[in-house]
C-alpha cells in the first residue's frame, strides 16, 4: 500500500475528451475535518462582526450577523461536528408533506394577518425590534435580534407587517413539525400511509386554528409564537434521538436540543418547558445517558452557549434606545457601550433584576394567588375558547359541547398513542402535562379577567386574559386530535367494511373513503374561529395612537397610565415617526427608576408640520430651549418610592395652586397618606414646564390629575385633559362639567378633522378582547360628551352626526348599554 503522501484519489471520470473535466474528476475528496473547522471559523467571525457592530451602535449589520450566527451557524456546527448515521427511526418521515401542511397554514395566517400593530404588547415588541431595544423583563433579546432582521427584509410594505409575518411563519413552521410528530405517533397504529397523512394534517390544522394559536399568529402580540416553533423543533430532535440513541451521531441531537433550549430561553422562559419532558424521555429510553459526563457536559455547555444572547442587552441598553425597559446597564448617560460602567456590580444587579423579572413581584409558589382549582379552571375556560371563542357568552352550550368533543378526541388519541408507541408517548405526554397542569401551578395566576364573572371584584383578577401562556398546550393538543381522528376513522371504516361485501381488491379503499367525513370534525375550529381569530383589516391600535398623539399641541407632555394607551404611542413615534415632538410619560412606569432616566435623557424632536394635523400645523410652535425635566440622573434616582403626608400639602407652579390630600391620596382612611414616586415626578414636570410646554393627561390616565388637586385647572379636549397654566376663565365654547371644563371648539375640531379611529371601529363587527374595551369605550364616551355639548349650544345637525357615528361605534363594540347610560347622565 502506498504511503498517505503518495496515495492518489480514484478518478470519478475515467475517460473524457475535455481536460478540465479530467482535472475536476481527479481531485481528492474534501477533508471533512477541514470543512468543519472552516465552518467553526465562519461562525466565530460572524459573531465577532455582529458584536463589534453592536458595540459601536449598529442597528443593521450587528442584529443580522448575530441572528445568522445564533440561529443558523451554531446549530450547523453542532449538527456536522461528527460524521455518521443517525441510526434507525423514521428515515422516510414525510418532510415534503410537512412542508405542504406548513405552507397551507402560513397562507391561512397571511390571509388573516394584521396589517399593523394591535393592543397590549404588540406595539412594544414591534418598536423594540425596530429600535433594537429592550421590551419588558426579561427583555427577550433573541426576539429583538430576529425581529430586527425581519423588519429589514423586503417581504411586506411596513415594519409591522414584516414582524407580524415572523409570528405567522413561526407558528406555521411549528405546525409542520407537529405534523411530523403526529405522523410518527400514527406510524404503528395506522399502516395505510394516505390515511395517516390525512389524519395528521387534520389534527395539525385543528391545533393551528385553535383560537389562541391562530389569534397570536396573525400579529406579533408577544414572543410566544417564536417560542412555539423552538419547542416544536426541540421536540422533534428529542424524538429522533429516541429512535436510535446508540447511533454515532445521536448524541448530537441531544446537544442541539439543549442549545436550542438555552437559545429559546433568551426569547422566552417557556423554552425550558421541554426540559422535564426530555428528562422523562431519556430516562425511559436510555437512562445511562445521564451517567455519561461528556454528554451531560456538552449539553450544559450548549445550553449555556444559547443563553449568551443576553449579553446583547447591556450593550444595547447603554445606547439608551427608545424602548429600554429595565435598562440593564450602569451606562445610563445614553452615550454608548463602555467597559468601565458595564463590568460593574450595578450593571449585574440591574441585569439580574430584569432577568429574574423582579419588577412584577410575583409571590412564592406556596403562596397561591387563587385556589389551585380556580387556576385549573382558568386553563379549562381558555381550552373552551380554542374551539369556539364566544366573547359575549351567547352560545355557551355549543362552546361547551365543542370543548368536550375536542377534549374527548385528544384523550382518545392519547390512549391510542400510549398503546401504539410508548416511547414517543413518554415525551408527548410529559410535555402535555408540563404545558398545562405544571405550568398552571408555576404561573400562579390570580383569577382570570373573564373567569367566574359572578364573583365580580370580590376576588383579585389578572388585568387581562392569559390564554396566550398556554399556546403550547393548545397547539400540541392537535397531535392527539390527529391520532383520535385516525382512530375513529379506522373504527368507522372497519364497521362499514364488515357490513358490505368483500368486494374486489380495487375497491379495498371504499370503506375508508366512505368513512372520511369524520375527518371534517377537525376542521370545525377553522369555521368557528374565523371571525374572532382573524385580525385582517384591523387598524384600531394604530388609529388610536395617531388620534391620541394628535390630540395635543406641539411639544406637549402627554401623561398616560397603562399598556394600551402607551405602547401604541411608542410604536407610532418610533416606527412610523408620528408626533415625535410629544413626550409620552407613563405614570405607572414612573414608579420605576429606568423610565424616569429615559425621560431625563430624551432629546426633544422637532415638530414636523408636514405630518401634523392642519389644526396644529398653523400654530406657532417654538422648539423648547430646555429639556422637559431639568433634573440630573442622580437626582432622579434619589426620588423615594413614596413620600408620606401627615397633613395637606400645597403645590404651586406659577399661577397654578393645588392642594394635595389627604382624602384624595392613597392611604386615605388609614391615618397617613402618601405621594407615590410617579406623583412627585408629575408635579415636577408641571413645575418645570409651567407656561412653557402644554401638559395633558390622557383621559385613560386613571384620575391622577384629580388626585393631585388639579381638577379646577383641567380643560377636556377630545381624548385629553389639558392642564391650564392658571384658573380657567369662562369663554365661548367652554362648559363647566363637574369638577372640570369642556372645550367644545377644540373637541369638535379633533372629532371631525383629526380622529380616524371611530369609522374604523364602526366598520368592525366586534371587540373580542373585553379586557381592552376601554379604548373603544373612550371613543364612545368622547362622542357622547361632544354630542351633548353640541345639542346644548343649538348645533343640532352636528350633534346628530356625532351621535350617529358614536352609536355605530357602540353597536359594533357591543357598548350600546354604556352609551345609553352616558347619554342619560348628560
Amino acid at each position: 500500500m502506498a504511503p498517505p503522501s503518495t496515495r492518489v484519489a480514484r478518478p470519478l471520470v475515467t475517460k473524457t475528451s475535455h481536460p478540465s473535466v479530467s482535472r475536476i474528476a481527479e481531485r481528492p475528496p474534501s477533508d471533512p475535518v477541514r470543512l468543519r473547522l472552516a465552518l467553526v471559523g465562519l461562525t466565530i467571525v460572524t459573531f465577532l462582526v455582529g458584536y463589534a457592530d453592536l458595540v459601536r451602535g449598529g442597528l443593521t449589520l450587528g442584529p443580522i450577523a448575530l441572528t445568522v450566527a445564533y440561529c443558523a451557524l451554531v446549530p450547523t456546527c453542532i449538527w456536522y461536528w461528527r460524521r455518521g448515521s443517525l441510526g434507525g427511526g423514521p428515515s422516510t418521515a414525510p418532510y415534503r408533506e410537512a412542508g405542504v401542511v406548513g405552507l397551507g397554514v402560513l397562507l391561512l395566517y397571511a390571509v388573516t394577518l394584521s396589517p399593523t400593530t394591535a393592543m397590549w404588547d404588540a406595539s412594544e415588541y414591534i418598536a423594540a425590534a425596530h429600535t433594537v431595544g429592550t421590551p419588558h423583563p426579561p427583555g427577550n433579546p433573541l426576539f429583538v435580534l430576529i425581529g430586527r432582521s425581519f423588519a429589514l427584509l423586503p417581504i411586506a410594505p411596513t415594519v409591522a407587517q414584516r414582524v407580524n409575518l415572523l409570528a405567522a411563519l413561526s407558528s406555521a413552521a411549528a405546525a409542520a413539525i407537529w405534523f411530523l410528530v403526529a405522523d410518527r405517533a400514527l406510524a404503528t397504529l395506522m399502516p395505510i400511509r394516505a390515511v395517516r397523512l390525512v389524519a395528521a394534517a387534520a389534527g395539525t390544522l385543528a391545533g393551528a386554528t385553535a383560537f389562541t394559536v391562530w389569534n397570536q399568529s396573525v400579529v406579533n402580540e408577544k414572543v410566544y409564537t417564536l417560542s412555539l416553533v423552538g419547542i416544536a423543533i426541540s421536540s422533534w430532535l428529542l424524538l429522533r434521538w429516541a429512535d436510535d440513541p446508540s447511533a454515532r451521531r445521536a448524541d448530537l441531537l441531544l446537544v442541539l436540543a439543549s442549545y436550542l433550549t438555552g437559545l429559546g430561553y433568551a426569547n422566552q422562559m417557556s423554552a425550558f418547558l421541554v426540559v422535564p419532558a426530555g428528562i422523562v424521555l431519556v430516562a425511559a429510553v436510555r437512562p445511562r445517558s445521564f451517567l455519561r459526563a461528556g454528554l451531560v457536559g456538552a449539553c450544559v455547555v450548549a445550553m449555556a452557549g444559547g443563553l449568551t444572547v443576553f449579553a446583547t442587552q447591556p450593550i444595547r441598553a447603554a445606547f439608551g434606545p427608545a424602548i429600554n425597559e429595565g435598562e440593564p446597564t450602569a451606562c445610563t448617560d445614553g452615550k454608548g457601550f463602555r467597559l468601565d460602567c458595564t463590568l460593574t456590580e450595578t450593571t449585574w444587579r440591574r441585569f439580574k433584576y430584569n432577568f429574574d423579572r423582579e419588577q412584577y413581584a410575583k409571590p412564592p409558589l406556596a403562596q397561591r394567588q387563587a385556589p389551585f382549582s380556580a387556576q385549573l379552571g382558568m386553563w379549562w375556560l381558555y381550552f373552551k375558547w380554542q374551539w369556539l371563542r364566544d366573547p359575549h357568552v351567547e352560545r355557551p352550550a355549543l362552546q361547551h359541547a365543542l370543548a368536550l368533543t375536542f377534549l374527548g378526541l385528544g384523550l382518545l388519541g392519547a390512549a391510542a398513542h400510549f398503546r401504539a408507541d410508548r416511547r414517543s408517548f413518554a415525551y408527548v405526554g410529559s410535555l402535555a402535562v408540563t404545558t398545562s397542569i405544571l405550568l398552571v401551578y408555576y404561573m400562579n395566576f390570580e383569577y382570570g379577567h373573564s373567569q367566574a364573572p359572578e364573583l365580580g371584584e370580590a376576588v383579585p383578577r389578572e388585568v387581562r386574559d392569559r390564554d396566550y401562556f398556554f399556546i403550547w398546550s393548545y397547539s400540541l393538543w392537535g397531535v392527539w386530535i390527529a391520532v383520535g381522528v385516525a382512530r375513529i376513522w379506522s373504527t368507522v371504516a372497519t364497521a362499514l367494511a364488515s357490513r358490505g361485501s368483500s368486494g374486489s381488491a380495487g375497491r379495498a379503499s371504499a370503506p375508508w373513503v366512505a368513512a372520511s367525513p369524520v375527518v371534517f370534525i377537525a376542521l370545525l375550529p377553522l369555521v368557528t374561529n374565523w371571525s374572532t381569530a382573524s385580525r385582517r383589516g384591523q387598524t384600531d391600535a394604530r388609529d388610536f395612537a395617531h388620534d391620541l398623539l394628535n390630540s395635543v399641541e406641539p411639544y406637549a407632555i402627554l401623561i398616560t397610565a397603562g399598556d394600551n394607551d402607551t405602547f401604541p404611542l411608542w410604536y407610532a413615534q418610533e416606527v412610523e415617526g408620528v408626533r415625535r415632538d410629544v413626550l409620552v410619560v407613563n405614570n405607572t412606569l414612573l414608579n420605576t427608576d429606568w423610565h424616569l432616566r429615559h425621560l431625563i435623557r430624551r432629546r426633544t424632536f422637532a415638530f414636523d408640520r408636514t405630518r401634523a394635523p392642519r389644526l396644529f400645523a398653523r400654530l406657532e410652535a417654538r422648539h423648547p430651549d430646555a429639556p422637559a425635566l431639568t433634573m440630573s440622573l442622580a437626582e432622579g434616582d434619589s426620588i423615594p418610592p413614596y413620600v408620606l403626608l401627615d397633613q395637606p400639602m400645597t403645590f404651586r407652579a406659577g399661577a397654578l395652586t393645588a392642594t394635595l390630600g389627604p382624602e384624595s391620596l392613597p392611604g386615605a382612611g388609614e391615618g397617613r397618606t402618601f405621594l407615590e414616586r410617579s406623583d412627585v415626578v408629575v408635579l415636577r414636570l408641571i413645575a418645570d414646564n409651567w407656561n412653557r410646554r402644554p401638559i395633558y393627561f390622557s383621559r385613560t390616565a386613571g384620575g391622577q390629575s384629580r388626585r393631585l388637586g388639579l381638577a379646577g385647572y383641567l380643560v377636556t379636549q377630545g381624548f385629553v385633559d389639558r392642564v391650564n397654566p392658571g384658573p380657567v376663565a369662562t369663554q365661548a365654547g367652554r362648559f363647566r362639567t363637574g369638577d372640570g371644563w369642556y372645550d367644545l371648539e377644540r373637541s369638535t375640531q379633533l372629532w371631525t378633522t383629526v380622529y380616524r379611529g371611530g369609522p374604523a371601529l364602526a366598520a368592525r363587527r366586534d371587540w373580542v378582547d373585553r379586557a381592552s374595551v376601554n379604548i373603544p369605550y373612550l371613543y364612545v364616551a368622547t362622542g357622547a360628551q361632544l354630542a351633548t355639548a353640541q345639542h346644548a349650544v343649538g348645533d343640532e345637525p352636528g350633534g346628530r352626526r356625532t351621535l350617529a357615528l358614536t352609536r355605530r361605534v357602540a353597536r359594533a363594540m357591543r357598548l350600546e348599554r354604556e352609551l345609553e347610560d352616558l347619554v342619560a347622565m348628560r
